[in-house]
């Protein structure tokens, strides 16, 4: 039996999601029918499925995306994701020395910034990251030096941790270093999953002159496992969301610039 049409596009979807869940694959046609609208509407609604992480296309339909791979995650929210990446590029100065976490949203930065155009010759940048899949994209951008620390594989992040990842930080004069984080809390700070990537990230924050954290919003007012960075530790916050929405308005007055 055909959903009545009247329903709004969020609840449309929302539905739409579930039904993904329970069943793992849904049809344009199908989908359709079931819900009373045009198929090119369906197909709107299946590319915003697709841009949450939650979907991939087949012919004809999409499949559920399940797991907690990091490629998996690298897909979750993509289009805020692409939108904060837009920012970053924007705070990454010519010829400076800057670090990268091996965060998914700054996996995506990281592609951005590969494909921006490079600095003068003689104004060099310069990257150290513990991230394998930022490191691949950004070891062939033209007018770059690019740094993999060592350390212990960590197969859930696709990155290196431990002692020698921590080590090779400090052999770096870090301008700015570019992270994420998995939940921030306006009293609690950010917080993590594992130790490793607490450890690692403090590390980092405490060689760096400038902290950035970039998360998209979901992830505010969330808490993980693990206690990470203080909010006294991060300079500057940037999301998807415009610098005055006021789901930022809790933190205005805890960091110093917001983007």
């Amino acid at each position: 039996m055909a959903v009545n049409g009247t329903l709004d596009t969020e609840q449309r979807r929302e539905a739409m999601s579930a039904a993904l869940g329970r069943d793992g694959t849904l049809l344009v046609n199908a989908a359709a029918t079931e819900w009373g609208v045009h198929p090119m509407t369906i197909r709107r609604d299946f590319e915003h499925l697709v841009n949450r992480g939650i979907a991939r296309r087949v012919r004809g339909g999409i499949i559920a995306l399940t797991g907690d791979s990091f490629m998996h995650r690298r897909h979750l929210n993509a289009t805020a994701k692409d939108a904060i990446a837009h920012k970053l590029v924007g705070l990454v100065e010519p010829g400076s020395v800057i670090a990268l976490d091996s965060s998914t949203t700054i996996s995506v930065f990281a592609e951005r910034l590969a494909a921006a155009p490079g600095a003068a010759e003689g104004q060099d940048l310069t990257v150290i990251t513990n991230g394998l899949p930022a490191f691949q994209s950004l070891r062939t951008r033209a007018h770059a030096s690019v740094f993999l620390t060592g350390g212990e594989q960590e197969p859930q992040n696709d990155s290196l941790v431990g002692p020698l990842a921590e080590a090779a930080l400090s052999h770096f004069m870090i301008g700015t270093a570019f992270v994420s984080t998995l939940s921030l809390d306006q009293q609690l700070g950010a917080s993590e999953n594992t130790l490793a990537q607490v450890s690692f990230k403090r590390t980092l924050a405490g060689a760096a002159n400038r902290l950035v954290l970039a998360l998209d919003s979901t992830k505010l007012e969330t808490q993980a496992r693990f206690r990470s960075l203080e909010l006294g530790d991060i300079d500057v916050l940037v999301t998807e969301l415009h610098p005055a929405d006021p789901r930022l308005d809790v933190y205005r007055d805890l960091i110093t610039e917001i983007y």
